[in-house]
């Protein structure tokens, strides 16, 4: 079993994860999750099963968001569990409504180098059906 450092805990989350959501990468993005992990958008009461559905997801909002953003991160890392709670600005620009900032927190469970579960709180309206 692969055990991440805190640096590539906050390196998945960051710059493999939400850099490729925002580059609308969507190979590299959904290609954090394991085959059967999961992404439930708590705030929301939605739950995204397995690659396949988080991937379909992901291509939903991607083709319906004009830009996507996440900064301005703080994390609480756990290494021993191979945990990582994050907060962070979400900023989204689309082409028929206002921009989006909400300012949300994932928590993220990661074995063997991957997510296995993502749970999301929005602070707003949650873009991802």
């Amino acid at each position: 079993m692969t055990k991440l450092t805190a640096d590539q805990l906050i390196d998945l989350v960051e710059n493999r994860y939400f850099a490729n959501v925002d580059g609308k990468n969507l190979d590299d993005a959904v290609a954090c999750f394991a085959p059967d992990g999961w992404l439930k958008i708590q705030s929301a009461d939605v739950t995204h099963d397995g690659q396949d559905n988080i991937r379909r997801m992901f291509t939903d909002f991607m083709a319906s968001t004009k830009v996507i953003y996440h900064g301005d991160f703080s994390h609480v890392v756990d290494v021993e569990n191979q945990c990582i709670a994050s907060q962070f600005l979400a900023r989204n620009q689309y082409d028929d409504k206002p921009q989006v900032e909400m300012r949300n927190a994932n928590f993220f469970v990661v074995e063997n180098g991957v997510f296995t579960k993502v749970t999301i709180y929005m602070t707003d309206v949650s873009p991802l059906v």
